[in-house]
């Protein structure tokens, strides 16, 4: 009678997984694609379960204008950030731009809850300490799928937590900064519902079209290519208002599926071309 011991269908199991990464199909930016397979399934079943259901009852129970106002509020403070970052790599007038909206919608928009400064002609120049890496000449390294923060890389996510220092958010009172920072996910969350579902609608294989979409923006936006403003951000912690905090605002899939992106209230964003091969 065959042997059932579980040690050896563990070890099964891992040599199926190790077999999946380094066959003739695995993909070289992607070398621990197991593990980041197996995070992306735990992100969606904490978006599907818990994020998603609360961010529809948000949705639900909170107008439209106020939605825009919160989203709009952490633009602005996610506009201290984008300064920063562009006055690092060297983005004199992108950065003076960015400093400029803070001081205009924090004085005339209510603390940042409406959005003036765009309607002056200052638009936003997202950016986030994973591109100024990148401008300095850091490699991006493999892809990544963290815990809850969804599509990276290892260059991203160091970049991520640079980012927090830079979140005027992080800085206050424990009980006010976890507030904001719930408030930030359900928000981020409810704005991309819309995109959630065309993802569910385009791809075969989920985890090989966030993971395209993800590198092919990030790809564009280092290169400074103006058509990156047409993709929807896959994770992105940059284009949603406060950079370190709106990487936790994706909750699962809003960073693992649809990311982070800049979509407002009940905006849906177009989605790119990608592989959708089957696993």
């Amino acid at each position: 009678m065959p042997s059932t011991d579980p040690r050896r269908l563990i070890l099964v199991a891992a040599l199926c997984c190790a077999a999946c990464a380094t066959g003739p199909n695995a993909d070289p930016r992607d070398p621990i694609e197991p593990f980041n397979r197996a995070m992306f399934t735990v992100n969606d079943k904490f978006d599907t379960y818990i994020a998603e259901p609360v961010a529809k009852g948000y949705q639900r129970v909170t107008p439209d204008p106020v939605r825009t106002a919160v989203t709009n509020a952490f633009n602005n403070l996610g506009d201290i950030g984008n300064a920063l970052n562009n006055a690092l790599q060297g983005k004199g007038v992108a950065a003076a731009e960015s400093l400029m909206r803070v001081a205009i919608n924090t004085v005339l928009g209510l603390g940042g809850l409406i959005d003036i400064a765009s309607d002056a002609g200052l638009q936003r120049h997202p950016q986030d300490f994973g591109l100024t890496l990148g401008t300095w000449g850091v490699p991006s390294g493999p892809y990544l799928v963290l815990p809850f923060f969804g599509p990276s890389s290892v260059r991203d996510g160091t970049g991520l937590f640079a980012d927090l220092w830079t979140d005027p958010v992080t800085y206050m009172d424990p009980a006010w900064r976890n507030s904001l920072f719930a408030l930030n996910a359900v928000n981020t969350r409810a704005n991309l519902l819309g995109a959630t579902d065309l993802l569910e609608q385009a791809a075969l294989d989920r985890y090989s079209f966030v993971r395209e979409a993800y590198l092919q923006r990030r790809r564009y936006q280092l290169r400074g290519d103006e058509s990156a403003g047409d993709l929807p951000d896959y994770g992105d912690p940059s284009d949603t208002g406060d950079s370190a905090g709106n990487a936790r605002a994706g909750g699962a899939q809003a960073g693992s599926a649809v990311g982070t992106g800049s979509a407002t209230a009940d905006e849906t964003p177009a989605l790119p071309a990608a592989p959708v091969t089957a696993p």
